[in-house]
């Protein structure tokens, strides 16, 4: 029987400092990635990011996946090839279906660091239209306490 949990210590993760971007990745993205670190069933990856003020990822494309962001500081700007326009903040959650295929664009655009968990699982069937939302989650009930 083999563990359903596994200890990723955070100085095992791979990824690395680009500058605007602090990177660590919970599962390997790429061939430099520690062997150990692979994805588990649909889970794909659950990057622990830090963006720059003022910088982000530029438009790229992505196709059959489904994207959580988790905004943890700071807030989100996105943008896409659906028309989609939005801002995030911290305490709320983007999903991005991308189906058969979108572009998307994601910035910082506070003067603090941005700060997120992006969870990229793969659907259970290829294809599909791309959709984006994201929902707001109520902060004052929630304000210093534990989740239960």
């Amino acid at each position: 029987m083999t563990a359903m949990l596994q200890l990723r210590k955070y100085e095992s993760l791979s990824g690395g400092d680009y500058g605007w971007l602090k990177a660590r990745h919970h599962f390997a993205v790429d061939a430099r990635a520690a062997s150990l670190h692979v994805p588990l069933g649909c889970l794909v990856a659950w990057n622990d990011d830090e963006v720059a003020p003022g910088t982000g990822f530029p438009m790229h494309r992505h196709e059959n996946m489904e994207i959580i962001t988790y905004v943890r500081t700071a807030a989100v700007a996105h943008q896409d090839s659906l028309g989609n326009i939005g801002r995030i903040e911290a305490g709320d959650v983007q999903v991005m279906s991308a189906g058969l295929g979108i572009r998307h664009q994601e910035r910082n655009p506070t003067d603090r660091p941005l700060k997120i968990f992006q969870i990229w699982l793969r659907p259970r069937e290829d294809g599909g239209a791309a959709r984006w939302d994201s929902r707001q989650f109520p902060k004052a009930d929630r304000a210093g306490n534990s989740c239960r």
